[in-house]
């Protein structure tokens, strides 16, 4: 053990001297031993986004969370000033916030997938139903073994084929998180490797400051390697609903209904219907035929859309099929346009897993692995009206490829000491979610197209800011950006990695903070 360990290390020191001579000594891929070292590997210069392309000097496929400490500690212990590290999951990130430019990037899928589950009664489960996933697991493989027990985590993201230590990094949202709060706020305890190597185990009531810091943290404090995530009864069958409408104010006050009763309503989402396209794309995975054919052009003047998207869980354990009762018990109390609603049922994984069918329908005609200039934004209640005027004003309705999602959130389902960034509208207790999430064919759009896309994001965002508007998932490519994100939580993000990272290993892709040296003489 002693002397793989010592291998490990020399292997560690070889590597830096590599990365950080004027020379390249490792020029092709090769295997440093036990850790795993790829050297310039071109995949981890590449995420969903496709705009960002920044190759590292080195790829870390570690066998253990031990590989992760070892290489951190070795790095932020030592003179090499110019080496970060960035954690890679799925790589469905869309700027570049999981690559390092001329660093390593640890693939964390690398890392042996383990699920366990613990059911509530079991000696150790401590009164709750749970399961203990490594950071590099996919939310599907989560999903599919849980259910294996007839459970399943509480809440959810819309795509599953994401990591775990992935979404717990930036938040994890769907329909559910009106419900039961984003996924961040459904972690039990983390393992976590920090900027100085340290392996800490953290909860609430442990190592707490690290906790709250790592969850929604950007990968600026720490990396996720162990999750213990929430879990409840799975249903078998959900009721899953879609209702039309022409007016804004109208689809937006029937969302206020459905998530003021959260007893009945399960999950609540939303889109802006803006073409034929986009009607096709967000339907692809909803096994009902929809008579629904809306003019979206009359009289010279584009017509948008709106579409709620809820569902009811369905235990099949009852006598009388309550379920059905409550769906046309809102339906009666919803203004919808007449006749434009749609229900279905499916099956409960059939259901979380329904993007996979768009991702496939996208993959079969070279869709998918297109630029994706996405823009999310976190919206007060109080601002959303005119959000929406400044995001139609600004887009090509007829033009634009990919679903417009929007949906309300409630503030108090998020905890204030996890990282994230909410509005600053503190008297607003809803608060939407809206996301572009556009697609840019090459064939259709090339490089100055992409660029003229991504200046109408920067100036969404930025006109934005003035309805207090924040983004999620967010990127600046200033300081001065990431001060105004942040705002009155800087001085505390600041401090915090000061003490988890401080000199700034962490993370380098997403632009935050600048890579510090050490002296020697501290060594």
């Amino acid at each position: 053990m002693e002397m793989t360990l010592f291998c490990a290390r020399i292997n560690i020191l070889i590597l830096l001297l590599a990365l950080c001579s004027p020379c390249k000594f490792i020029q092709s891929p090769i295997d440093l031993g036990p850790l795993n070292f790829l050297q310039n590997a071109n995949t981890a210069s590449m995420d969903f986004g496709r705009i960002h392309f920044n190759s590292p000097s080195a790829v870390l496929r570690p066998k253990s969370p031990e590989d992760i400490s070892l290489l951190l500690r070795f790095v932020s212990g030592s003179s090499f000033s110019k080496v970060t590290v960035a954690a890679r999951g799925a790589a469905h990130s869309i700027y570049g916030q999981a690559q390092a430019l001329d660093g390593i990037v640890i693939e964390m899928d690398a890392l042996p997938s383990s699920i366990r589950v613990h059911r509530k009664g079991e000696a150790e489960a401590d009164g709750v139903s749970y399961a203990d996933a490594s950071g590099g697991a996919l939310w599907v493989e989560l999903l599919e073994e849980s259910l294996k027990h007839g459970l399943a985590p509480r809440s959810w993201t819309d795509y599953l084929y994401l990591s775990i230590g992935g979404t717990l990094s930036i938040g994890g949202i769907s329909g559910q998180t009106f419900k039961y709060g984003p996924q961040i706020s459904n972690v039990l305890q983390l393992d976590v490797v920090t900027g100085k190597g340290e392996a800490i185990t953290c909860s609430p009531t442990k190592s707490s400051e690290l906790f709250y810091s790592v969850l929604g943290g950007l990968g600026q404090f720490g990396i996720i390697t162990r999750a213990r995530i929430l879990l409840q009864e799975a249903p078998e069958k959900v009721k899953w609903v879609r209702a039309f409408y022409d007016d804004f104010q109208t689809f937006a006050e029937d969302q206020d209904l459905l998530i003021s009763t959260p007893d009945l309503v399960d999950y609540v989402e939303g889109f802006i219907v803006i073409n034929e396209q986009s009607l096709k794309s967000f339907s692809t995975a909803f096994p009902a035929h929809l008579h629904f054919a809306p003019k979206f052009h009359s009289e010279g003047s584009s017509k948008v859309y709106y579409c709620i998207e809820y569902a009811v869980h369905d235990h099949s354990s009852k006598d009388i099929d309550t379920e059905q009762v409550v769906l046309e018990e809102l339906s009666r109390q919803m203004r919808h346009l007449p006749s434009q609603v749609y229900t279905v049922e499916v099956s409960y994984y059939d259901f979380l897993n329904r993007v996979r069918m768009e991702e496939l329908s996208l993959r079969s005609v070279g869709l998918w692995e297109v630029p994706h200039p996405w823009l999310n934004m976190f919206v007060p209640k109080s601002g959303i009206n005119e959000f929406v005027d400044l995001l139609l004003e600004n887009i090509a309705t007829e033009e634009f490829e990919g679903p417009v999602l929007i949906y309300p959130l409630l503030r108090d389902k998020w905890d204030a000491n996890t990282s994230v960034v909410l509005p600053d509208a503190d008297d607003d207790q809803v608060i939407y979610i809206v996301g572009m999430l556009r697609s840019a064919n090459p064939a259709s759009c090339p490089a100055a197209c992409l660029q003229s896309l991504l200046q109408t994001n920067r100036r969404i965002a930025g006109a934005a800011s003035r309805v207090g508007a924040k983004q999620y998932i967010p990127h600046h490519s200033s300081p001065a950006g990431w001060s105004e994100h942040f705002g009155r939580q800087w001085d505390r993000f600041a401090a915090r990695k000061a003490r988890f990272d401080p000199l700034g290993i962490l993370a380098p892709g997403q632009g935050i903070f600048s890579r510090r040296s050490i002296s020697i003489s501290s060594l």
